[in-house]
């Protein structure tokens, strides 16, 4: 019998950076991520799916069923090997085929959304030339996006040493660039899916882990671009049943952040005003701050 989680959630999550990048844009020359239409920040999605993967891995600290997949430098098909190995069997390269048994090619996957937190909560595509098949998660994000427009800054910063001896002959320090948000509160929302934990046998335990991964996961993953980040509001809503029992919609909107003064520039959380309106949350939908 499934041990997987029985109930639908979603889940709001505020957060905030102060004088740092929290998601660099490669295509703007890793200037935080910007809205151009709107001058909302962007964060996306598989950034903080990564804080959350660093955090688990760092709290689990390899305990069984907590390996992560999606490894900063990893490479998929050796992950993808251990199933092969625990059941016994050689991946069909050439063919890029799961095994023609539905039992074997069952097992590739389960072993897969068992050993692996990230499989289990995300989701997968793991169809490469050790193919294990594909699984949807029962976890997914949004991008999230400032509440008021960002100021992307670019700073310039010195280094008092030179690379090469030949440098050395011209200069005595080397230039740099920052680029930095002064300030800005983001909120992200997220999904919790009961039906699809039941094929990766998400559990109570790993839903635990995830609400303590949003709450942690900036505080270890500090560095100095990303400046100071940090999670300041987790709110969770848990339905009474696996279909739910209101439009995700409807309870997002439960939740409204304003500005205290707008036509001030807003430098600290203490800046806004964050409500919960429980009129719009049905009886049947229990709220959870988490932070």
């Amino acid at each position: 019998m499934s041990n997987a989680i029985q109930k639908r959630y979603e889940f709001i999550l505020l957060f905030d950076v102060e004088n740092g990048n929290p998601n660099g844009d490669p295509d703007a020359g890793n200037m935080p991520r910007i809205d151009v239409e709107t001058g909302l920040g962007l964060v996306t999605d598989v950034c903080l799916k990564r804080k959350i993967r660093n955090y688990v891995d760092i709290a689990k600290n390899g305990a069984d069923g907590y390996d992560i997949y999606v490894r900063e430098g990893g490479i998929l098909n050796k992950q993808h090997q251990k199933a092969y190995d625990k059941i016994g069997i050689e991946p069909d390269k050439k063919n890029k085929r799961l095994p023609k048994e539905k039992e074997k090619a069952e097992e590739l996957t389960k072993f897969m959304c068992h050993n692996f937190f990230d499989i289990r909560s995300f989701g997968a595509v793991m169809t490469t030339e050790v193919n294990c098949g594909q699984v949807r998660g029962p976890v997914q994000l949004s991008f999230a996006r400032s509440i008021d427009p960002i100021v992307q800054q670019e700073l310039t910063i010195t280094r008092m040493a030179v690379t090469t001896e030949k440098d050395a002959e011209n200069k005595d320090r080397e230039m740099g660039r920052k680029h930095i948000v002064p300030y800005g509160l983001y909120r992200v929302e997220g999904f919790v899916s009961a039906k699809l934990a039941e094929k990766t046998d998400f559990t109570q335990e790993d839903l635990e882990l995830l609400w303590e991964a949003l709450v942690n996961m900036f505080d270890h993953d500090r560095s100095a671009s990303k400046g100071k980040m940090g999670s300041r509001k987790l709110f969770v809503f848990e339905h009474e049943s696996a279909l739910g029992n209101a439009h995700a919609q409807k309870l997002f909107d439960a939740v409204e952040v304003v500005k205290v003064e707008p036509s001030s520039p807003a430098r600290s959380f203490d800046d806004y005003r964050v409500s919960l309106d429980k009129s719009k949350v049905p009886e049947n939908v229990k709220v959870i701050e988490r932070l």
